[in-house]
């Protein structure tokens, strides 16, 4: 492995731990907790005992602000990333059935289970239920990566 690569694979798993350690600190890596955020229905039932817990909006909101900022300035103040050739922004800006279709998928995924990809990543190595979702996660990509490539073959 040579200088840059290995320099590019070590900032991207520092990267990954930082994002890690932000999680388990914030409690994403907690299903019950994730659950309670998402249960606003729970908000009728009182404050205590209720379930309801709005302390991830806060934890979202400020991984929001802090993207959108990212975001914005990256541009004005690199022509490119230090570690790769460009900067690599998305082709496609429309919204179709694929997007709305993921969308829909990994928000029921997300209620029914507490996990979504990096927290179950970040959580697979210490619990079995995100070690198995983590696996059943991986399945369903892969049957999602077969069926679009075969779909792009009957296509052209």
């Amino acid at each position: 492995m040579n200088e840059p690569q290995a320099g590019r694979l070590g900032l991207s798993f520092t990267a990954g731990l930082v994002f890690a350690a932000g999680l388990v600190l914030s409690g994403m890596t907690q299903p019950l907790k994730v659950m309670g955020f998402l249960d606003i229905t729970a908000v009728t039932k009182g404050p205590f005992p209720g379930l309801w817990d709005p302390t991830l909006a806060f934890v979202m909101g400020g991984a929001v602000c802090v993207t959108l900022l990212a975001f914005a300035w990256t541009h004005r103040i690199a022509s490119k990333p230090l570690l790769a050739p460009q900067f690599h922004t998305p082709l496609i800006s429309q919204i179709d059935l694929p997007l709305v279709g993921g969308a829909v998928l990994f928000g029921a995924g997300w209620g029914l289970a507490g996990y979504c990809p990096g927290p179950a990543l970040a959580s697979a190595l210490l619990s079995t239920d995100a070690l198995i979702f983590t696996g059943a996660m991986l399945v369903g990509m892969l049957i999602c990566k077969s069926f679009l490539s075969k779909k792009a073959q009957i296509g052209s």
